[in-house]
């Protein structure tokens, strides 16, 4: 288990982390975490581990891109002074580019977000214990469509910044193509991006997994 007594850990995304958490920060009482896969890992994280105290708030805004990220990573992330921080962006920088392909200032090209996202975990990494890199992902079994394959692209790309720094990563796509053998993707997500309960619970449960968290 990478966490430790009274570790604040910090999930910071778009939509998928977001889900009507608090503003402007998503910690607290009457739902504070919103009702997307942090508020599944957070509530299992205090089942799980009560004696460790640990602090879970939710940064996610809908609609963000790495760009977003940037501007705001120092009052959002730096600010808040997490041991933890948890990441999952690449969605919106991915699905601009098949929902709005006449708006180019909108998408965010490959090299752009390797560049950003890396600039990110260098500023942060002297001051946190570590940093979780999550996937991006879309809910479709065919690789060969346009836009899973774009996607792939952009998980390939946080893979290799979390081997190169050393980080713990969330395969999140490839849970989604064993999820999915058992059934269609719209049975998790009509537009096979923002998940149902069960999906969030889904995303969640292979957060605990990749963290070491191994109680019932």
């Amino acid at each position: 288990m990478l966490f430790e007594k009274n570790d604040t850990v910090l999930f910071i995304g778009d939509s998928i982390s977001d889900y009507e958490r608090a503003k402007p920060v998503g910690e607290g009482l009457f739902n504070a975490w919103g009702h997307s896969y942090v508020a599944c890992a957070g509530a299992l994280l205090g089942c799980m581990y009560p004696e460790l105290g640990l602090r879970v708030v939710n940064m996610g805004i809908g609609g963000n891109q790495v760009r977003d990220l940037k501007a705001r990573w120092q009052t959002d992330v730096m600010d808040r002074k997490p041991d933890w921080v948890s990441v999952l962006i690449g969605i919106n920088d991915v699905w601009r580019q098949f929902d709005s392909p006449q708006m180019p200032e909108t998408h965010v090209p490959p090299e752009e977000f390797e560049e950003t996202y890396e600039k990110l975990i260098l500023t942060t990494l002297p001051h946190v214990k570590g940093m979780i890199l999550m996937a991006p992902y879309y809910m479709e079994p065919n690789r060969q469509d346009a836009m899973r394959a774009r996607m792939d692209e952009y998980g390939a790309i946080v893979r290799k910044l979390a081997e190169k720094h050393g980080l713990t990563f969330v395969d999140l796509q490839t849970g989604w193509d064993k999820l999915f053998r058992y059934m269609h993707s719209t049975n998790i997500a009509w537009d096979r991006v923002h998940p149902n309960q069960t999906g969030c619970m889904y995303i969640a449960k292979q957060f605990l997994a990749a963290v070491g968290a191994d109680r019932c």
